[in-house]
């Protein structure tokens, strides 16, 4: 993870403090870089977040599951029989 402090100086402690908090904030979430910007006695946090990879889901009923294996053998059989779509 990249870390810009913008606006002056800070204790690496602190930084990491800052770390923490948008890690706890956003979790889940893979932060590629932080800026922290320093503005006289308040202090902004810009999380810039990496790119994920894209995860198929499928859509059964009314819910959604990321992974066939969640799915009886009915709704398996189902899915295999749908008609795919060209992207």
């Amino acid at each position: 993870m990249k870390i810009n402090v913008i606006g002056g100086e800070m204790d690496r402690r602190e930084i990491d403090e800052y770390i923490k908090y948008a890690g706890q904030k956003y979790v889940g979430r893979q932060i590629g870089e932080l800026d922290i910007i320093i503005d006289g006695e308040y202090v902004d946090l810009q999380v810039h977040f990496k790119d994920m990879d894209f995860q198929r889901a499928y859509r059964s009923a009314d819910y959604l599951v990321n992974t066939m294996d969640k799915l009886n053998d009915a709704k398996q059989k189902e899915f295999s029989e749908k008609e795919r779509h060209k992207v």
